[in-house]
């Protein structure tokens, strides 16, 4: 099985791995890993690195909006064995080391196993390791505000709610927002099309992740790039809005 990779933009590249998508930004061989997929995608993530002419070794950082295990899922294994520096916000790096979780119970999962899809994506989970633990040992904020230096230059952005420390990647020059599970387009256990907030039960403050629509309307971008369901072309002005009207 192959990784489903998709040039989005000049080295920008949004990756649908099980369920969960990750995002490489490249620079010659050089890249910036954004998220990781579950645990089980380790195989789809090195393909997809190979796909866009890079390699494991060549990840300057990996970047993580959110510390959920279907997200972090490889992040220790490229720390550990190559080096690899992986970057959260300040307040999400505990969440990372894992110091307290802030992510679905299972007995969540179990009150809502009677919604349509949430019986499938929980057996999809537990076979790709989503009820697995894997904290990274070393994890490190961000250095500053502004462009970081690395592959891509992404902005990080602060939009908690969904975690305390939950982080979307702005790409001003691009049009381009990685939004991580702050503004998705589609999930397993949804029956919404289009941009969207996920089901109440995966956020950690839902009032707060409402509200942090209001920070992504604010963002100038033409282009989606989410954690969960396909690319969204437009206006991610509108597409906050549209979520908006949904989760009221």
């Amino acid at each position: 099985m192959r990784a489903e990779v998709r040039q989005v933009a000049d080295g920008t590249y949004l990756v649908h791995g099980s369920n969960t998508n990750w995002v490489i930004l490249a620079d010659g061989d050089a890249v910036t890993l954004v998220d990781t997929g579950y645990p089980g995608d380790r195989a789809l993530v090195l393909d997809s690195l190979e796909q866009v002419g890079s390699s494991p070794k060549a990840v300057t950082a990996v970047l993580i909006t959110h510390a959920h295990n279907d997200h972090l899922g490889s992040a220790e294994y490229l720390r550990d064995t190559y080096g690899t520096p992986v970057y959260l916000h300040e307040v999400e790096v505990p969440h990372a080391r894992r110091e307290f979780l802030q992510q679905v119970t299972v007995g969540d999962v179990l009150k809502n196993i009677w919604r349509p899809g949430v019986l499938p994506w929980m057996v999809h989970t537990i076979r790709v390791g989503g009820t697995e633990q894997h904290p990274v040992a070393a994890p490190q904020a961000f250095a500053g505000a502004g462009p970081l230096d690395l592959p891509g230059r992404p902005v990080p952005v602060h939009t908690p709610g969904h975690t305390s420390g939950h982080c979307v990647f702005h790409l001003p020059d691009s049009g381009i927002v990685i939004s991580g599970d702050a503004l998705v387009s589609g999930h397993a256990t949804s029956r919404i099309k289009g941009p969207q907030l996920l089901p109440d039960m995966f956020h950690h403050e839902r009032d707060r992740a409402v509200a942090s629509l209001d920070i992504l309307e604010a963002l100038d971008a033409d282009t989606l790039l989410p954690g969960h369901g396909p690319l969204h072309t437009g206006p991610v002005r509108e597409a906050a809005q549209r979520a908006r009207e949904h989760a009221i």
